[in-house]
């Protein structure tokens, strides 16, 4: 029995146990005492004492099947494989599990080998109807267990309720977990990166040539790693983006929550988160097809030079895209100012425009920064409309008619392929991405300032 099938029963035994529990407590209240909690709160005690402790052993013996299957495996070898180097050893185990599974192996496998995996085979059909047994075994004791305490004065809601708080506080320590995990993962590539390339020539460095050559007497072999460049790509065409997506977004959300009537915002409104729902490749091909075309045809007409590749291409294509989550979300903050605000102004003898600018915006300015915050970290993020509209160039320019790179593309690069994760060349991604983990938390660290002082003087 697979693990896909396993759960089909234990959710039905655990439905089964919910209607037990509940139709054990209606029981103790027809007899005229009152009961504690609420039947369901009953009926929801006995299913957790069913299904939590099975889960608990599933996951656990999943969590551990494969180390103990190796060491058994392992110990049952010869000899002459026992003691091989481990990464030879590696190699042996894999071929063990994929003759045991029918994959291909690296070369023909002697008896020892077939004898190995047949032993894996019934080792894991064993483990697999061990777990089976003692999951149910422990369903059912839940069960029987659970409803025997099933009586009017039991505080069944109080249990529930402390074994969700229970569920919402892992929950929370796996998010914190998994953040620390992923900086520090971030963290120590990046350090191992700077013990082969000097922190002051990532960090000052003018030039951005990651490309490593294979022997030492060829050109460029060394490499250059100046974060310069790619970062100010990274904030020229995200202030391109934002600069259309602002103040577009921002003006959409006002006429749609304080000039528009219900029909037009029944339309409009719909239509224009449409865009969110756009793939970004194909922002990509309207960016290479026909914004990027489009800019270079005008600065021709007007005597500029401009690049196939351009950072205005690829930064109005992004304010394009970042529009809907600017506009959708400040739409929902304006319309959440109370109504007595607007009426107090308007009751002052102030017009509809004043009321807007003075008395609404400010009040939902923590909102409104939220949704640019978001804008922000959308287009700093994003990687397929660069490539395609803005190319692989790490040019230090402000020249939005030049071709320029990010960060986000930069990383993509030094990751594609096979690579080993000793060449500083690919350990540079690593640093690009804890870089820019600062910077977007510095950003965050700002925008929670502004929504504190001025919710502080709205509230």
């Amino acid at each position: 029995m697979t693990i896909g099938v396993l759960w089909i029963p234990l959710v039905l035994l655990a439905a089964t146990s919910y209607l037990l529990g509940r139709k054990r407590a209606v029981q103790a209240a027809s007899t005229g005492v009152r009961l504690h909690s609420r039947p369901t709160y009953y009926g929801t005690y006995v299913a957790l004492w069913c299904l939590l402790p099975a889960v608990g052993v599933a996951a656990l013996w999943i969590a551990l099947e494969p180390w103990v299957l190796t060491h058994l495996i392992v110990r049952d070898l010869p000899d002459s494989y026992r003691h091989l180097p481990p990464d030879r050893l590696g190699l042996v185990l894999n071929d063990v599990k994929n003759l045991a599974t029918g994959a291909m192996v690296s070369g023909e496998p002697d008896a020892a080998l077939r004898a190995a995996a047949d032993h894996y085979r019934s080792l894991r059909s064993l483990g697999a109807s061990a777990m089976v047994v003692a999951c149910f075994s422990l369903a059912l004791l839940g069960l029987f267990w659970s409803i025997r305490r099933v009586r009017a004065d039991f505080r069944a809601r109080n249990q529930v309720e402390r074994v969700i708080r229970g569920f919402l506080i892992l929950s929370a320590t796996l998010a914190v977990f998994t953040t620390v995990g992923i900086v520090l993962s971030v963290l120590f590539e990046a350090l191992r990166f700077f013990r082969a390339v000097p922190p002051w020539e990532f960090f000052f460095g003018l030039q951005w040539s990651p490309q490593m050559a294979i022997r030492a007497d060829q050109v460029g072999s060394s490499g250059a790693f100046g974060m310069i460049p790619v970062f100010t790509g990274t904030m020229l065409i995200s202030a391109i983006a934002m600069g259309l997506a602002v103040p577009v977004g921002l003006f959409s959300a006002i006429y749609l929550s304080e000039y528009a009537s219900r029909a037009v915002r029944a339309v409009v409104k719909p239509l224009l988160e449409i865009l969110a729902g756009v793939p970004t490749v194909v922002y990509g091909f309207f960016a290479a097809l026909t914004v990027g075309p489009t800019i270079r045809h005008m600065g021709e007409w007007l005597g500029l030079e401009v690049a196939s590749e351009s950072a205005l291409a690829a930064g109005l294509v992004m304010g394009i895209m970042i529009i809907p989550f600017i506009s959708s979300l400040s739409d929902d903050v304006i319309n959440a100012v109370p109504q007595d605000l607007r009426d107090g102004s308007l009751a002052l003898g102030a017009t509809r425009s004043e009321t807007i600018r003075q008395v609404v915006l400010p009040a939902a300015l923590p909102g409104i920064m939220g949704g640019v915050l978001l804008g922000v970290s959308r287009a700093i993020g994003e990687t397929m409309i660069v490539v395609m509209a803005a190319g692989l160039s790490a040019n230090l320019t402000m020249n939005p008619l030049q071709a320029v790179t990010t960060v986000t593309v930069q990383i993509v690069t030094l990751l594609v392929g096979d690579q080993e994760f000793d060449s500083p060349k690919t350990l540079a991604a690593f640093a690009l991405g804890l870089v820019l983990f600062l910077v977007t938390l510095v950003l965050n660290v700002i925008s929670l300032a502004v929504v504190r002082r001025y919710r502080e003087q709205y509230e």
